[in-house]
C-alpha cells in the first residue's frame, strides 16, 4: 500500500501542469520557477541514490497502479494524472509515466582547491550533459559554467548528464574574473600549441587537482581565458581529423587526469 496518498489532477489547465510544461519545454524556465523537472526511471533513481529528495512525485494513472514503494514514498506529495495529460508534459518520444519535481539547489561558492571543469560558452546541451557525466566519472566534482554556456539544469542537459548532476557542485553564469580565485592550475587544449597530452602524462607533467577548460564548439576558448592558463596541451590525432567534438575531448582529458590519481594511489608490485 502506498504510504503517501496521491492527489488526482484531471484538468489540463491545472497550475502545476502548466509549470511542468514550461519546465519541459523552456530550457531556462527553472531559473524563474526555482525548480526543475526530470522524467523517467533512470534519472529519478539516480537522484534517490544520491539522497536527493524531490518536492513532488508525478505519475501517470497507469504507472501509479504498479509503482514501487521507493518511488511512491520518495516525496511528501504524490500527483497522479491521466496518461494523456502526462504525455503533454513529457519531453520524451515515449512518455515515461513518472517524474520528479526538484527544488533548484542553492547557489554554491567556488571551491578554489577542487578539481574542476570550466565551460567557456559551450553551446550544445548534449555536449554539456556529456561533459558533466565525464566530470563526475573521473573525479572532477566542480563545474564552473561561464556566461554563454548552455543552461545546466535544462531538460536536455539533465538527460544527457544521466544523473551526474547530483554528484557535482555546479556554478553557472560565472564571470571570467571568478577564475582568479582558483588555486589549482588551469589547463587548456589547443590544436597547435603545447606538448601532447600523452607525453605530459608519461612524463608525470600533468597536475592533479587541476581545472580543465572546454571551449565553444566553433570559436574555442576565448583569448582572455587562454592567457590565464598555466599549461597548454594538445591531443594527438594520428587519424588526421582537424578537431574533436568538445565532449569527446573532455572525456580524453579528464580521464588522463584521473590516471594521475590512480597512478599515485596504486599499490607497488
Amino acid at each position: 500500500m502506498n504510504s503517501v496518498q496521491p492527489q488526482y489532477i484531471r484538468s489540463r489547465d491545472n497550475a502545476l501542469l502548466k509549470d511542468l510544461r514550461r519546465l519541459s519545454q523552456d530550457s531556462t524556465a527553472y531559473r524563474k520557477l526555482g525548480c526543475f523537472w526530470v522524467e523517467g526511471e533512470h534519472l529519478c533513481e539516480a537522484a534517490l541514490a544520491r539522497g536527493v529528495r524531490p518536492l513532488i512525485a508525478i505519475f501517470s494513472e497507469s504507472m501509479w497502479a504498479t509503482v514501487p514503494p521507493e518511488w511512491s514514498q520518495a516525496a511528501d506529495r504524490n500527483i497522479v494524472i491521466a496518461d494523456s495529460l502526462f504525455a503533454s508534459i513529457g519531453a520524451l518520444e515515449s512518455p515515461a509515466g513518472m517524474g520528479f519535481l526538484f527544488a533548484l539547489p542553492p547557489v554554491q561558492g567556488l571551491n578554489p582547491h577542487m578539481a574542476s571543469v570550466i565551460l567557456d560558452r559551450v553551446q550544445d546541451a548534449g555536449n554539456v550533459g556529456s561533459i558533466l557525466r565525464s566530470a563526475s566519472a573521473f573525479g572532477f566534482r566542480q563545474v564552473i559554467a561561464l556566461k554563454g554556456t548552455a543552461a545546466l539544469w535544462s531538460p536536455k542537459v539533465l538527460r544527457a548528464g544521466m544523473g551526474a548532476h547530483w554528484g557535482l557542485q555546479l556554478m553557472e553564469g560565472a564571470e571570467l574574473s571568478r577564475l582568479s580565485e582558483l588555486h589549482v592550475p588551469i589547463i587548456v587544449t589547443s590544436s597547435h600549441r603545447g606538448r601532447f597530452l600523452h607525453q605530459a602524462l608519461h612524463a608525470k607533467g600533468l597536475p592533479m587537482p587541476c581545472a580543465w577548460v572546454l571551449g565553444h564548439e566553433g570559436q574555442g576558448i576565448c583569448q582572455d581565458l587562454e592567457s590565464m592558463a598555466a599549461i597548454h596541451l594538445r591531443i594527438a590525432q594520428p587519424g588526421g581529423e582537424e578537431s574533436l567534438n568538445v565532449a569527446a575531448a573532455a572525456a580524453i582529458c579528464l580521464h588522463a587526469s584521473a590516471c594521475v590519481s590512480l597512478f599515485d594511489t596504486a599499490p607497488q608490485l
